[in-house]
């Protein structure tokens, strides 16, 4: 066992037992085109992450812990899209409406691939979802049993959305879990500040959180 150095206190971590989950760093929600500009958001602020969350996708594979990438996407009959999500707000296309990148947000389509710089690679699991929260209707939480995963490491986006939401989905089914704070972003400074402090606020209620070399640093000395 190691440590890593944390807020809002030292995480005991424990690496035979930790995966990382990259949540949703999909073309959609950060090139131009996508859902994400379609929103009126800057997606600059999502790409500008891709660095450092390669470097932890990459300390992870090198350390041969498990990487688990989600996918947020709906079926291409649209059946698992419940009319509330697809008519909310006022976008310049809303889900399944042809984009750019085609179908927005629909399983295959180009604009709902993963990054090429965070590919997964062969062997690794891929969750797609249809909610926010990873384990709705997913089978991630057999798949973190089938690997024995008991502590889980996040990043990707959006920090207060789909990435706060998984963490206390598994919170409430006994995960330990920590935020890499620089490999999370939200296209709103001001979301992911409030995100990442409601997270960690009395006594890592939801869980932890720290830097992407802290991390690593935790996992090297391991």
């Amino acid at each position: 066992m190691a440590e890593i150095a944390a807020q809002p206190f030292a995480f005991a971590f424990r690496p035979e037992t930790t995966a990382l989950i990259v949540i949703d760093m999909q073309r959609d929600f950060a090139e131009p085109g996508g859902f994400g500009a379609s929103l009126g958001n800057d997606v600059s602020r999502v790409t500008a992450i891709v660095p450092t969350v390669k470097r932890l996708i990459e300390g992870f594979r090198a350390a041969g812990l498990p990487v688990i990438h989600t996918m947020e996407c709906h079926s291409p009959d649209l059946s698992d899209l419940p009319p509330a999500k697809r008519d909310r707000g006022n976008p310049s296309i809303r889900i399944g409406d042809v984009g750019p990148m085609g179908r927005v947000l629909i399983a295959g389509e180009p604009g709902t691939a993963i990054l090429d710089d965070l590919a997964p690679l062969p062997g690794e699991i891929v969750i797609k979802k249809p909610g926010k929260g990873a384990f709705y209707a997913t089978g991630l939480g057999d798949d973190l049993k089938r690997i024995g995963a008991q502590q889980l490491v996040f990043a990707g986006v959006t920090t207060e959305v789909c990435v706060q939401t998984t963490m206390r989905e598994a919170n409430d089914r006994g995960y330990e879990c920590l935020v890499a704070e620089d490999a999370t972003e939200s296209y709103f400074p001001e979301f992911k500040a409030s995100a990442l402090a409601m997270i960690r606020a009395q006594g890592a209620i939801v869980g932890w959180t720290a830097t992407t070399d802290q991390v690593l640093e935790g996992i090297a000395n391991a």
